[in-house]
This record gives structure tokens, C-alpha cells and sequence, in this order.
């Protein structure tokens, strides 16, 4: 399962906000065997939030889109989301009636536009916050907020799945570019993916479909490169 996540929020781009939604969507659908291919970004902008999940949508199996929920004037997800697809918003029954049955709203006293989806979407109740979320076709609409985002996430998480991997770091004190042929050795030698993270020290670390594999292709890297304590 290929996957992208959209981030909405001007409060991205200019860093008033820290970008964690990412992070965590990214930790949490690896960890469920999907492979997260893209992560974008774009402003509170109607035209640049339809254009790149149109695209997305078109080139993987889901996108996840957060930020951008709810009836202020920022507020432009779900019509730039609409949009993508060629549909309208309006009013959705569901959005109304979860509202008339939790925490004493009533559906027809919220902000105008707070129960509008796009037309023939699927609900997300918003079960931390007020604004709720949806899905159209394979786009998953979340909140911006952290709380709220996670939580309904957790409503669908079990959407996604792929095939489990297992992973095992190394940290070494040699610079990256001395760790060349080691890292062409453990590839040619083992079925596994590797990443390089350079900083204080290198990381490597090696990916693979069953858990003896990479325990055994950290172990190979253990014994040919100087180690840093983990």
C-alpha cells in the first residue's frame, strides 16, 4: 500500500507551527507495512490544496489530509477536497445527527458550514473537537489538531495495511563516506533496505520482511564497523 499526507496550514510554511501530524501519521502507517512515498505541504489556498490532492489521489492507494477543518475563513479543506473531485458541499445528515446526539450540540445552532462535507463522502466524527472529518474515495480528511487528529485517525487506522517489516539500527563513529563498501556489503549479502543518517554519528539502519533477517544483517554490520554505544 503506497501512501501520501498532505499537511494544510500557512502556520506550516511560515514554522509558527511544528509540522508533528507528519511524524506521526509517517510512524504510524510504517509501522502498519505501508509505504509512505510522499509529504507535502501547501498554504491555506484553495487552488494548491485541490491540485495536489487530485495528483496524489491519481498516483497512490490513499492520501491523508490534515489541517484546515471547520468554518473560519482559513477553513478551506473541504471544499478545495470537494473540489479535486468535481463535487459540491453541502450539508451531510450524518455530520447533523452525531451532533444532536453528543455533548449537548445541536447540528442546526453550529457555525454555518461546520456540517458540511463533500457531497457523497463518508463522516468522520470528530470525537476530541467539533469539526468533523471525512473520507472521499481513498482521500481521508483529519483535523490540524494533534488530539483531534489522532484520535480520529484510530477510526480508521485498521484501512490501512501492508506487508509487515522489521527493523535494527547500528550507530557508528565512522564518517558516512567511509562506510561505503559496508554498505554495499550488507545489501549484496542480506534482502534488506538500508538508510544512512549522518550526525553526531552515522546510523545505519537496515529493513526487512521477516524479523531473522534483520537481526542478522545489523549483526554482520556490528562486526565490521566501530561502534557507539546504543
Amino acid at each position: 500500500m503506497r501512501v501520501a499526507v498532505v499537511t494544510v496550514g500557512d502556520e506550516l510554511l511560515a514554522g509558527d507551527t511544528e509540522n508533528t501530524n507528519a511524524t506521526w501519521l509517517c510512524e504510524q502507517l510504517t509501522e502498519r507495512g505501508v509505504r509512505v512515498e510522499r509529504v507535502t505541504t501547501v498554504p491555506d489556498r484553495l487552488a494548491d490544496i485541490a491540485r495536489v490532492v487530485n495528483e496524489y489521489n491519481a498516483e497512490y492507494d490513499a492520501v491523508l489530509v490534515t489541517g484546515g477543518l471547520g468554518p473560519t475563513h482559513d477553513d478551506l479543506t473541504m471544499d478545495a477536497v470537494a473540489a479535486a473531485f468535481g463535487r459540491g458541499v453541502a450539508e451531510h445528515p450524518d455530520v447533523v445527527a452525531w451532533f444532536d446526539d453528543h455533548d449537548g450540540y445541536s447540528g442546526t445552532d453550529l457555525a454555518e458550514g461546520t456540517t458540511h462535507l463533500p457531497t457523497g463522502s463518508r463522516m468522520l466524527p470528530n470525537e476530541e473537537g467539533v469539526a468533523p472529518g471525512c473520507v472521499v474515495d481513498s482521500v481521508y480528511v483529519l483535523p490540524g489538531v494533534p488530539s483531534e487528529m489522532k484520535a480520529m485517525f484510530d477510526q480508521v487506522a485498521d484501512e490501512f495495511a501492508g506487508e509487515q517489516t522489521y527493523t535494527a539500527t547500528v550507530t557508528t563513529s565512522e564518517p558516512e563516506s567511509t562506510l561505503l563498501d559496508r554498505m554495499r556489503g550488507v545489501q549484496a549479502e542480506f534482502d534488506v533496505q538500508l538508510g544512512s543518517y549522518p550526525g553526531e554519528n552515522v546510523r545505519l539502519k537496515v529493513t526487512a520482511t521477516d524479523p531473522e533477517t534483520a537481526k542478522s544483517a545489523a549483526a554482520w554490520l556490528r562486526e565490521r564497523v566501530d561502534l557507539v554505544e546504543e
